[in-house]
């Protein structure tokens, strides 16, 4: 007799397990070390991303940090490269750049980014590991963190709680490095001389690498990150998953080493748990593909290493493709594919044509809106314009002003010369005037052209229009 639970639709009992997942009181997870080819990988990704951001602050370009982004200043040097707040466009090439490359590699190879590079995976993992060398493997953790109190006890939590507070305070310390140059942050952390805002910010991002990496770790990913949700919009049957293979791994069951499992009729899988016990997240890749799934791949090398020493074929859990897992051929080049390398490379060189043509100077007219034009009493027909002269180089320049399409055009200003230091907008109202009987229209193209003296290189033309009586 079947009991009225069992009874209900499927899909109903699915929402009220999930519903319990979520108000249930979260069961901390011990994932196991795993050794193989993708723990590797996962290491060579972690060690080189840790580089990446804990010693480029410390490069030196030019005689200033390589990478520092002065907000005060309005200064961002990249290397060779300063650029200024009005250069705002290319923060949004990066972001539309870095948009479509992840559609483009979550299409190709899923969840790729979540188990190779993404921050909350990248840090957890040095927490992790320097949780192992202090409380000792899975097992050991369990059954420390299952004692009750004691001096001993107490000694090694604070010991590993101490690690991660400073490991997350000099995270904290790196990140303000990138916006205040690091060696004057350094000499005033020691001094303990830092500002209000660099002392919050330091703290709330240490604060946020040990709350997250430390103590939420998974949470972040199964109930925080947006991208969990919409991956599925990106994937398709040839996107390439961690699967485990139920036609060759079931019925499972425990065996001796060597054993023919098909004498025992029973499938490869020895039923050990070791892909659960290594996974971060906490879930069972035998029932299926899971949103939870970072696809760090810790769960193959685990299960690899089992069927290593069982002497069976490895490849119990793989990366494949749901066309191939059902007999198929899986397709890398498809329309999907093609849109997304398309996009990415045409957005790529025009951001690459755009920062390699950009000119360091910046030129806007505005015309004296309040009156067309009026009359000089020499007779010739002048227009007013406002001259907004932003110089996005590192050093002060000055400019020439010239102004072209009318025959016999004169430019005024009442300034003797145009000198703009780095970084700064000047306003330089111009007057033009022109003889009536030049003008062929109401409205004449006219341009300025704005050249620095020590430069010539720097030069820059701006249309506008002359406005007079016919």
């Amino acid at each position: 007799m079947t009991s009225p639970a069992s009874r209900r639709p499927a899909e109903t009992r699915t929402d009220d397990k999930l519903e319990q997942s979520l108000y249930a009181k979260r069961e901390k997870i011990y994932p196991r070390q795993v050794h193989g080819l993708y723990a590797r990988l996962r290491l060579a990704g972690v060690l080189g991303l840790l580089g990446i951001f804990y010693f480029t602050p410390w490069l030196r370009w030019e005689g200033h940090q390589a990478v520092l982004l002065d907000l005060p200043a309005r200064k961002f040097h990249i290397f060779g490269l300063t650029l200024w707040p009005q250069d705002f466009i290319y923060l949004v090439f990066l972001l539309i750049i870095a948009g479509l490359a992840l559609f483009f590699f979550t299409a190709l190879a899923g969840r790729i980014w979540c188990g190779y590079a993404c921050p909350q995976t990248v840090w957890t993992d040095v927490f992790l590991w320097m949780e192992r060398k202090v409380e000792g493997d899975r097992m050991k953790q369990q059954k420390l963190d299952a004692m009750p109190m004691s001096a001993g006890k107490l000694r090694i939590k604070a010991t590993k709680h101490a690690l991660w507070i400073l490991f997350s305070i000099w995270t904290g310390f790196t990140f303000v490095g990138y916006f205040t140059p690091i060696t004057e942050l350094g000499a005033r952390l020691v001094q303990f001389n830092l500002g209000p805002w660099e002392s919050f910010w330091v703290v709330f991002y240490g604060f946020a690498t040990y709350g997250n990496a430390g103590y939420m770790r998974e949470q972040v990913c199964k109930y925080m990150c947006p991208y969990a949700r919409f991956q599925s919009a990106m994937f398709d049957k040839d996107t390439l998953i961690i699967s485990y293979l139920p036609e060759r791994g079931e019925p499972r069951g425990s065996r001796k080493r060597g054993a023919d499992p098909r004498a025992l009729e029973l499938g490869d899988c020895i039923d050990c748990t070791l892909c659960v016990q290594v996974c971060p997240t906490g879930i069972d890749i035998r029932n299926g593909l899971q949103y939870e799934c970072i696809a760090c791949s810790a769960c193959i090398d685990a299960c690899d290493d089992v069927m290593d020493k069982m002497g069976y074929e490895k490849g119990l859990i793989k990366y494949t493709t749901e066309h191939e897992m059902t007999g198929g051929k899986t397709h890398i080049l498809r329309p999907r594919m093609v849109v997304y390398a398309v996009l990415l490379l045409v957005v790529m060189g025009i951001f690459a044509y755009s920062l390699g043509t950009r000119t360091s100077l910046g030129l806007d007219v505005i015309r004296d809106r309040n009156r067309l034009f009026r009359e000089t009493d020499q007779g010739l027909i002048e227009n007013v314009y406002t001259l907004k002269i932003l110089n996005m180089d590192k050093d002060t320049h000055r400019y020439n002003l010239s102004v072209a399409g009318i025959p016999g055009l004169e430019l005024h200003t009442d300034m003797s010369e145009i000198k703009v230091m780095a970084g700064d907008i000047m306003e330089l109202p111009v007057r033009l005037r022109a003889d009536e009987a030049e003008l062929t229209a109401r409205s004449s193209k006219i341009v300025f052209e704005l050249i620095a003296a020590d430069h010539p290189e720097l030069a820059v033309r701006e249309e506008a229009r002359f406005l007079g009586p016919r």
